[in-house]
């Protein structure tokens, strides 16, 4: 198996490299947060044989590297690798739970195929054939960035492209807004004022028509939005400083051909329906 570990720069180049388009801003931040990131590309090959088919694993995972409380950094580690490696991972160190997840998705790789390539090769080499199926060759990449942190926000963005086989492989991107108050994710519950769902609907509608140049939901339609799935307020959201941003991942709202959609609305344009005692949304509010 080849491992790589990415040499990393300085955290606060880091930082600064680290911020996505969602956002950024200068401020007093609360927790006096710093941010690293763990780089891996692993490469492992069925039977240890490069004329094998092999799985190939990206990481690029980004992690709270300190913070003015020791048990602020771990709460925020512990929900981050959650989101971005899974449950198990939670508990462990930023490095402990990139190297296990890559113990852990090479091994269920070779478990999972190596079988089947035997059987293959068996059924290929009696019919007097060779060609391997490519459909044996995975690929994951799981990426993570800091995308805005201020005031007592921070905005995490994880970013997932795999390949297992068939006619295209499938990204999702998950945004976490955390409430560094509660260190908890926020929801939209948590920002708007109660029935806020059927007025914020009709503003997706009306904002996605704008951005499509179209004048009703019967064109946008016509077009594809809403054929796999109902458009309706999601809690895969970021906040920034322009505004709150719904992301709808493939077949969310669309087909894939049609790819992930965003649906930007700006504060004001929400002013009515946000909750005046939120702290979160009286920061935004403020910025």
């Amino acid at each position: 198996m080849k491992r790589f570990m990415i040499p990393v720069a300085l955290t606060w180049l880091l930082f600064t490299t680290l911020l996505c388009s969602c956002g950024g801003g200068a401020r007093t931040n609360a927790g006096h947060l710093a941010f690293d990131s763990l780089q891996f590309n692993v490469t492992e090959h069925l039977f240890a044989d490069t004329a094998n088919p092999a799985c190939n694993l990206i990481i690029n995972y980004a992690y709270v590297s300190s913070a003015n409380d020791a048990k602020l950094q771990d709460s925020l580690n512990t929900l981050l690798q959650e989101a971005a490696l899974g449950e198990r991972y939670a508990s462990l160190t930023p490095a402990d739970a990139v190297n296990l997840y890559v113990d852990n998705y090479t091994r269920n790789y070779r478990k999972g195929l190596a079988p089947y390539l035997i059987r293959e090769k068996e059924e290929r080499a009696a019919a007097g054939e060779g060609e391997i199926a490519s459909w044996y060759s995975y690929y994951k990449k799981v990426e993570s960035h800091v995308c805005h942190y201020a005031g007592h926000l921070l905005v995490y963005s994880i970013r997932c492209d795999e390949y297992t086989g068939g006619a295209h492989g499938m990204y999702t991107t998950t945004y976490l807004n955390i409430d560094l108050h509660t260190l908890t994710p926020l929801r939209l519950d948590q920002l708007f004022v109660a029935e806020y769902r059927e007025a914020l609907t009709d503003l997706l509608w009306h904002q996605l028509m704008a951005d499509n140049g179209v004048a009703t939901r019967a064109e946008l339609e016509e077009m594809g939005y809403a054929s796999t799935g109902e458009l309706e307020p999601t809690d895969n959201f970021y906040l920034s400083s322009e505004g709150i941003t719904f992301h709808y991942n493939v077949y969310d709202i669309a087909p894939y051909v049609m790819g992930a959609i965003d649906i930007t609305l700006p504060y004001e344009m929400v002013e009515h329906l946000l909750d005046k005692e939120s702290l979160i949304v009286n920061e935004l509010r403020s910025l």
